[in-house]
């Protein structure tokens, strides 16, 4: 357990000093701090403390973040309103209306408790909280605050004690978690755990206690190796060692694991200058200590949630012990430390303010701890993408549940937030009691009632003033279905007129037997998919007949491909030159990877451009409509991503032979997973080449050596 010690101004302004260097904005700071001292001098906390230390102790916490001058003088005053008696007024005549707003949000939230020991409780805290912090920074001093009472959460009575640390645990640990605020939340998980669980706390503690200096000789033992095998490499780095917390342990026991079965817990991390570095290093470490079989977990090519980024394994090391060991780069590692406090350790001068940019990060972590989502994973993310840049506005159900929606947002926005059926059925709303049109933009703090019709349907005219990704895309979705609806429709009445005028029994052509031939022959899904192919003009109903009379070849009656298109080449400036077109969207497909010096063809995709395939592509083998001549710009000098699959022997892990021979080409990996089978290893590696020449010489390169028993690319 962290020791609580006595702290002085001077102590925690020498710290701010490392951070902050501009002289008026240490003046305001100390401002700030002998105006929180004289509101709340004669004050005392229940451990005896002058009150005046935990503003302080709360500074230093949020300073360790590398926040801005706002957050430390806001940190400094946050309790001058609760414990203080200080009018808003006062503060935003001091320190102005940006502080004056951050020490009002946290005091309101200082003021909010769980009502009981529910889940649906704690969801609806975090919600309010999350509602309430109209800046994150509010977030950060929330997180320092409760850190510090639960360090002196002893002088509370017992209930209240463990009542807190649920609190904790249930509400706060999960923002900052979100937030990515390692450092915050590690410590929050021990503390949490001494208090409702003290009696399982000390047991763990004892036996670390019993085994630690063991356990740091052999820390410091596997240490002194990665340092030298990193070394002997020349790369540079810093590294870092620690016996796993108390709260991670628990997890594990918790998990049903019993003391004597769990060896890893100790752990090193690797900070290193580039990724490229990272899957360097992590290959060397497994050259010489074995790794444990789907332990590698690659967070840099798939980072978290909470945007956290490393390379994790898990090795046989010295004496016979399991070491967790991290690889980064140091930007990772601050983040993975301050999350998403690290994105304010930047100053601005003259006009420039950073609300806006702290406004984005503070909505990014709003959408991904919003809990009544609903949509998929796929809308979800497109979601965060789209409207990330937007101002956050919080209005409210009448029943008093918070709703977050971006600056514009409109009483249909509110609908779709709730349930997509409730969007497509709603007639009405009442804004504050009163009467409101539906594209009426919504205000803050705003009551918000939704009026629906069973029979009701979406109008097309709402797209027009809509706000949030998510109503635009239900809305289309809708319509969609309708237009899909009504093709399939005209298609079928168009076919039956054109079987009438051949004098032709509908029954007897468009029998089971003629259908499953259709849809073979035109690769289509069933009847309904024939009728829609008519009814968007795809094939005439003239085609499909034919078709069954064997008089017409498929290739013959389709409609011209686009490729036949007759047009000079032209300057073009992308990789990829697409005939008789400039200035069209060209992707690289990621189920084949084409380099510059392969056979490609162009595929014509629905609203996303051109995606560029290897000729013999299994994906557009049988395709011919939607191809397109493309050839490669010869003039570019861009690099490309391709997959490399490499099967080895399993004598050994051979990933350092491997890495040797990408070194020797200068050629750089973009990420790296290994796959155990019993009898072979697979390497699947993501290069960077410039062209297939230089693809071909590296594959001959891997191919000759002794233990590779095979090498592919993407299919």
């Amino acid at each position: 357990m962290k020791v609580e010690e006595t702290i002085t101004f001077e102590e925690v302004y020498n710290k701010i000093k490392e951070n902050i260097k501009d002289t008026e904005d240490l003046l305001k700071i100390k401002e700030a701090y002998n105006f929180a001292y004289q509101k709340h001098k004669g004050m005392k906390r229940l451990n005896g403390e002058d009150f005046i230390t935990h503003p302080l102790h709360v500074t230093e916490i949020v300073n360790s973040l590398n926040v801005d001058t706002t957050t430390i003088v806001a940190a400094l005053l946050h309790e001058v309103m609760n414990n203080g008696e200080t009018p808003l007024s006062e503060i935003s005549d001091k320190f102005g209306e940006e502080v004056a707003t951050i020490v009002d949000s946290v005091s309101k939230i200082n003021k909010l408790e769980l009502v009981d020991d529910s889940e649906y409780s704690a969801i609806y805290l975090r919600k309010v909280l999350v509602g309430l912090a109209t800046d994150v920074r509010v977030l950060f001093i929330k997180l320092a605050d409760r850190l510090h009472n639960m360090r002196t959460n002893y002088a509370i009575d017992k209930k209240k004690q463990k009542d807190k640390a649920y609190e904790t645990q249930a509400v706060l640990i999960p923002i900052a978690h979100r937030l990515g605020i390692n450092s915050i939340k590690s410590e929050l998980e021990d503390l949490c755990l001494y208090y409702t669980k003290p009696d399982v706390y000390n047991d763990i503690l004892e036996k670390l206690n019993e085994t630690r200096k063991e356990l740091n000789d052999d820390l410091q033992e596997m240490q002194d190796s990665i340092v030298s095998i990193l070394q002997e490499h020349g790369l540079k780095f810093k590294i870092k060692g620690r016996v796993k917390s108390v709260h991670s342990i628990y997890n594990k026991l918790s998990s049903g694991k019993k003391w004597s079965e769990i060896y890893d817990i100790l752990a090193l991390r690797v900070i290193l200058d580039e990724v490229s570095d990272c899957y360097t290093a992590v290959g060397l470490v497994h050259s010489k200590y074995r790794p444990i079989p789907k332990r590698f977990k690659d967070y840099i090519a798939m980072p978290k949630a909470n945007m956290y980024q490393s390379l994790h394994t898990t090795v046989f090391g010295v004496n016979g012990h399991l070491f967790e060991i991290q690889f980064r780069t140091y930007e990772m590692d601050e983040f993975a430390e301050k999350g998403m406090a690290s994105h304010w350790s930047y100053k601005e001068h003259g006009t420039k303010k950073v609300q806006s940019i702290m406004e984005q990060k503070l909505e990014m972590f709003r959408n991904i701890i919003e809990t009544h989502e609903d949509d998929d994973d796929a809308s979800f993310a497109n979601e965060v993408t789209n409207d990330m840049l937007a101002e956050m506005i919080y209005v409210f159900t009448p029943k008093g549940d918070v709703m977050e929606l971006p600056r514009g947002a409109t009483p249909i926005d509110f609908a779709y937030r709730i349930h997509s059926d409730v969007g497509d059925r709603t007639v009405g709303a009442i804004v504050n009691d009163v009467i409101v049109p539906l594209d009426y933009e919504l205000a803050d703090s705003d009551i918000v009632k939704i009026k629906t019709n069973s029979n009701a349907t979406p109008n097309k005219d709402w797209l027009n003033f809509v706000k949030t990704t998510q109503a635009k895309n239900k809305i289309r979705t809708y319509f969609s279905k309708q237009e899909r609806s009504f093709m399939v429709e005209k298609g079928k009445d168009i076919l039956e007129k054109e079987l009438r005028k051949r004098k032709l029994p509908f029954n007897d052509v468009m029998s089971e037997a003629n259908v499953k031939k259709i849809t073979k022959d035109l690769k289509l899904k069933d009847l309904e998919d024939i009728y829609l192919s008519i009814g968007t003009l795809r094939y005439t109903a003239g085609f499909i007949i034919g078709l069954l009379d064997n008089k017409d070849n498929i290739e013959d009656a389709l409609l011209e491909k686009v490729n036949n298109r007759s047009g000079n080449k032209i300057n073009n400036k992308n990789d990829i030159i697409v005939a008789g077109m400039d200035e069209i969207l060209v992707n690289i497909a990621k189920c084949c990877k084409p380099v510059r010096g392969d056979k490609i063809t162009g595929f014509i995709t629905k609203g996303q451009g051109i995606t560029v395939h290897k000729s013999d592509c299994a994906n557009i083998l049988g395709e011919t409509e939607r191809l397109i001549d493309v050839s490669w710009n010869l003039d570019s000098e861009a690099v490309y991503l391709t997959d490399l699959f490499i099967e080895t022997e399993n004598s050994k892990n051979f990933l350092t032979d491997i890495i040797a021979a990408f070194t020797k080409r200068n050629i750089y990996l973009d990420s790296l997973k290994t796959k155990e089978f019993e009898n072979s290893f697979l390497y699947e590696i993501t290069l960077k080449v410039g062209n297939k020449e230089e693809l071909d010489k590296i594959i001959l390169d891997l191919e000759n050596l002794p233990f590779v028993i095979s090498v592919k690319r993407s299919r």
